[in-house]
């Protein structure tokens, strides 16, 4: 609940009330203190909400999940209660073949979607299909960990474990451990130190101190080198920075890679993504 994790939410919520997006609810996860927080802040600014906010207050385990994407919470080393999260994108099956179910003699319609979901079909000739035998490999889910505010600790690791991506706070440089243990913050070798044990694929260092703005004797660019020096595929967050995190299925420039099959044929790699929309999910 420390003012700079929270003071930008109640004019973010404003705003989406403002824009018109037609959003039935959000959903917000945090602190037992954040729903009273959100309520004064409506209160005394006389703000209008366009649309139900529930809070949801977080504890370690499973805080969300639906049929695409899990949720879990841990809590962290710091002066004051602090969750990390691990968002874990839960794994699919692999590209159909139309081309190939089309060769088969098999028509498309409903028995597609059984297919797709690898059950065994009996077609009307009697023909037992596996659609696992048409189906690419599994694709394997993303995850992404935050851990922030902590320290260095044990719980910021199991939930990075192995992820595609860590967001760790970077509050200190490495000379300025001693600030980093009193003020139970990290420092940029501490948050190197986790994607290393942790085995992730990428770290991003957020939430900096001003102390290493321009001018200042250490910079953030010293920050970034101390984090590279122990693990080297580490990027320093900053605003409006975006990162997109590659399917499995993708190369890292976000292209989809082309299934081979059948020796060196290729298959065809269009297909038609099927999206739908869910409800918007912020944790505090």
């Amino acid at each position: 609940m420390h003012g700079d994790h929270i003071f930008g939410l109640p004019g973010l919520l404003a705003s989406c009330g403002m824009a018109g997006t037609g959003q039935q609810q959000i959903d917000i996860y945090g602190p037992p203190e954040l729903g009273k927080y959100l309520e004064a802040c409506r209160r005394y600014s006389k703000t209008q909400s366009s649309y139900p906010i529930k809070v949801h207050v977080t504890e370690p385990g499973t805080v969300f999940e639906d049929e695409d994407y899990r949720v879990v919470c841990q809590r962290l080393k710091h002066r004051i209660p602090a969750h990390g999260y691990r968002i874990i994108e839960k794994d699919r099956t692999g590209h159909f073949d139309v081309k190939r179910a089309a060769t088969l003699g098999i028509s498309p319609g409903p028995i597609y979607g059984q297919l797709k979901r690898g059950e065994i079909v009996t077609l009307p000739d009697g023909r037992r299909i596996n659609g696992a035998d048409l189906c690419g490999p599994t694709i394997i889910g993303r995850k992404l960990a935050y851990c922030t505010d902590t320290v260095f600790c044990e719980n910021a690791i199991e939930l990075a474990e192995q992820a595609d991506v860590l967001i760790h706070e970077a509050t200190f440089s490495h000379q300025d451990a001693q600030l980093a243990y009193q003020r139970m913050h990290s420092t940029s070798t501490m948050a190197a130190q986790v994607a290393l044990a942790a085995q992730v694929k990428q770290l991003i260092m957020t939430h900096f101190s001003p102390r290493y703005a321009p001018g200042n004797a250490l910079q953030l660019s010293d920050l970034l080198d101390e984090a590279k020096a122990i693990f080297p595929n580490t990027v320093m967050a900053k605003d409006f920075f975006t990162y997109d995190i590659s399917r499995q299925d993708e190369d890292p420039s976000g292209k989809k890679q082309t299934d081979k099959r059948q020796g060196s044929r290729k298959q065809s790699a269009n297909r038609k993504t099927e999206e739908k929309q869910t409800q918007k999910v912020a944790v505090v």
